[in-house]
């Protein structure tokens, strides 16, 4: 099953959930804000998917990432320290952030979305 975290003050994760119900793709939607996925998780995607490097995964747009300077920390945290700031503040994830057992994107780009999420 599809897991798609997003926010629903978030209208980029509102365009990404319009294209998956237009394209008839099931997905389990939990509030990134409200309930962000757990350190352990973040891990596990942020290393199997580390050839991205960690701004990938970072809402570089998002008030904390800009008044906390993380332009400056992100190119020498490690996976672990990404981790465990992203799971304590969901805010900082890029969103929305989409994954299965095969697949993860962060952010919407419809061409991104359409070579990764439509089944052949």
């Amino acid at each position: 099953m599809i897991k798609f975290y997003g926010y629903k003050r978030c209208s980029t994760s509102k365009k990404a959930r319009k294209w998956f119900d237009d394209h008839g793709i099931q997905y389990d939607y939990q509030d990134l804000v409200e309930l962000p996925p757990t350190e352990s998780q973040l891990l596990k995607w942020m290393t199997k998917y580390q050839d991205r490097g960690l701004k990938y995964f970072f809402n570089t747009h998002g008030q904390r990432y800009r008044a906390d300077n993380f332009k400056e920390k992100v190119p020498t945290m490690t996976i672990k320290e990404a981790a465990k700031l992203m799971s304590e503040d969901g805010k900082l994830i890029k969103r929305p952030l989409v994954v299965d057992e095969d697949n993860l994107t962060c952010g919407f780009k419809e061409d991104v979305f359409a070579k990764t999420w439509l089944k052949k």
